[in-house]
């Protein structure tokens, strides 16, 4: 069964404002494990899950085309507002049924998003639709969080800290993904070349002067030739 969040047209204004942008480490781990395996990659890259298109627009400089796809038709549209980058389009559509042909993508990705994907699924139509030797990356952070602002840093992250807390018995039943770093998740993927990361990141929207730190998990994969 699909899972449908974040749906509504004030939720994905707000998500495009304060949803954090992928670090810049993220994307050079990504790149350099790309690059070790693919280093002709440059025709298309998917972004699956891609909200209102942060993680999409950061790879519109390294392919001739970028497609970026989700379930919200509130998200997409937020997407096409604050996306300039000729060479990226947008689709709604589900994870699992990416509307693209066989063995035709170079790179795909999920940015923060991936847990809420019927895995099994997920990972059957990654492999119908990559290369040979095309890459697979899904980073997202764990629940927990560190926040900086000014000299009420210590204070602030105990308060995220309850409210996390008290949030736990109306947590979704998949944010158990992201509380166990995404281990049952990077043990399905069917491909021998993979590897996972877990990084502690600081980083902050455009909207704030709010920073956090987040523990980070990177899973990348490549398709066998």
């Amino acid at each position: 069964m699909v899972t449908r969040q974040f749906e509504g047209k004030q939720q994905a204004s707000d998500y495009q404002k304060f949803r954090f942008d992928p670090s810049q480490e993220i994307i050079d781990l990504i790149f350099s494990y790309v690059d070790e395996r693919f280093p002709k990659l440059s025709e298309f890259a998917v972004d699956a899950g891609c909200g209102t298109g942060q993680n999409t627009r950061v790879l519109a400089p390294y392919f001739k085309k970028v497609l970026g796809i989700d379930i919200s038709e509130a998200q997409i549209e937020e997407a096409k507002k604050a996306t300039r980058s000729p060479n990226v389009t947008y689709r709604v559509c589900p994870a699992e049924e990416v509307p693209v042909g066989d063995t035709s993508v170079d790179l795909l990705t999920a940015s923060i998003a991936a847990h809420w994907f019927t895995i099994e699924k997920f990972l059957k139509e990654v492999d119908r639709i990559l290369k040979p030797g095309g890459c697979l990356a899904i980073f997202t952070y764990l629940p927990s969080m560190e926040v900086h602002y000014k000299d009420c840093s210590e204070q602030m992250t105990q308060v995220f800290a309850e409210v996390g807390d008290s949030l736990v018995p109306y947590e979704h039943e998949k944010i158990y993904h992201l509380k166990n770093g995404c281990k049952e998740m990077y043990e399905s993927i069917p491909y021998p070349d993979k590897r996972r990361f877990l990084r502690l990141m600081g980083t902050s929207s455009s909207e704030t002067e709010v920073e956090v730190w987040l523990q980070n998990v990177l899973i990348l994969a490549s398709k066998p030739q």
